[in-house]
C-alpha cells in the first residue's frame, strides 16, 4: 500500500504546509502548464503516478529533503522515477514572473545563505560552509514573496548580489526596503548609520531605524517559513537547480500564505 497517496488528506499539510485544497489548486495549475505530458515525451511510456501524486511526490521532496532512495518508495516508485518526476514537475511547480507590479507597491528584500554540494556555484562564505546567496523580495503589506534573484556565489556581499542576481530588475519601479548590508545601493531604503566619530544618531533618525526595523523583520519571518522546507538547509542537487526549486517552494509558501 502506497504511504503517501494525495488521497490521504491527513498527511498532506504535515508533509507539504499546504492545505489539502490548496494542494487541489496547485494540481490544476500544474495541468494548465503541462503537466499531464507523457513521462519523457516518449510514447508508450505513461506515467506511473497520477498527476496528484506526482505534485505531492515533488512537496514532500521539497519538506523533508529525503534521498531519492527514500522517498521513491514511499510512492511504490523506484528512486530513478521519482528523479524524473522531480525533474519534471518541479519547474511547473516555479513562482510566476510578475510582469505589472501594483501601483506604490513597497518591496522588502534579503538574502539567505542555501549550503550547497555543488560547487560550481556555491564559494565558502561566512558561515565556513559552500553555500549560495539567494536573494528574496517580499510585498511589504500582503508578505508574499515577489521575487527571486538567480543564486550567486556566498561569499559576495549584499551589494554585489542585489544588482548581479537579477532582482533590481524584477524590482524596478518598486520602493524597496533592505538592511544596511545593502549599502551602496542608491535604489534601496537602508537604515542611517552612526557617524564615523562615533557619536549617537540624533532622535528622530534613531525613531526612523527602529520603524524600518519592525518592517523590514518581514522578510526575516518569510524567509524563516520558506526554510520550514529542508531542501533549503543542505541542497544535495546540482546547483543549477536551485534557482528552480526556490522558485517552487516560495510558490507553495504563497498558496500557504494566502489560504
Amino acid at each position: 500500500m502506497r504511504i503517501f497517496p494525495a488521497s490521504r488528506q491527513d498527511m498532506i499539510h504535515p508533509f507539504t504546509g499546504l492545505q489539502p485544497a490548496q494542494l487541489r489548486r496547485l494540481v490544476r495549475v500544474v495541468a494548465r502548464r503541462g503537466g499531464d505530458a507523457i513521462a519523457d515525451g516518449r510514447p508508450g511510456r505513461p506515467w506511473a503516478l497520477d498527476l496528484s501524486d506526482r505534485v505531492l511526490l515533488v512537496a514532500v521532496y521539497w519538506r523533508t529533503n529525503l534521498t531519492m532512495r527514500q522517498i521513491g518508495p514511499l510512492f511504490e516508485v523506484s528512486h530513478s522515477a521519482a528523479h524524473r518526476v522531480i525533474d519534471t514537475v518541479g519547474p511547473l511547480l516555479a513562482l510566476a514572473p510578475v510582469h505589472r507590479r501594483p501601483k506604490g507597491q513597497v518591496a522588502i528584500v534579503d538574502g539567505t545563505l542555501i549550503p550547497t554540494r555543488g560547487h560550481r556555484l556555491a564559494a565558502q562564505s561566512k558561515n565556513y560552509r559552500y553555500s549560495a546567496n539567494l536573494q528574496v523580495a517580499i510585498d511589504a503589506n500582503t508578505r508574499l514573496v515577489i521575487g527571486l534573484g538567480d543564486p550567486q556565489p556566498g561569499n559576495r556581499n549584499g551589494t554585489i548580489v542585489y544588482r548581479s542576481s537579477g532582482i533590481n530588475e524584477q524590482l524596478a519601479g518598486c520602493e524597496v526596503m533592505a538592511d544596511g548590508a545593502y549599502r551602496g545601493n542608491p535604489e534601496v531604503i537602508i537604515p542611517y548609520r552612526k557617524p564615523r566619530d562615533g557619536s549617537e544618531l540624533p532622535p528622530w533618525k534613531q525613531d526612523y531605524n527602529s520603524g524600518h526595523r519592525k518592517i523590514r523583520a518581514r522578510v526575516e519571518h518569510a524567509l524563516a517559513r520558506l526554510k520550514t522546507y529542508k531542501i533549503l538547509r543542505d541542497y544535495r542537487r546540482a546547483g543549477s537547480t536551485l534557482a528552480v526549486t526556490a522558485a517552487g517552494i516560495a510558490h507553495l509558501h504563497n498558496i500557504a500564505l494566502a489560504g
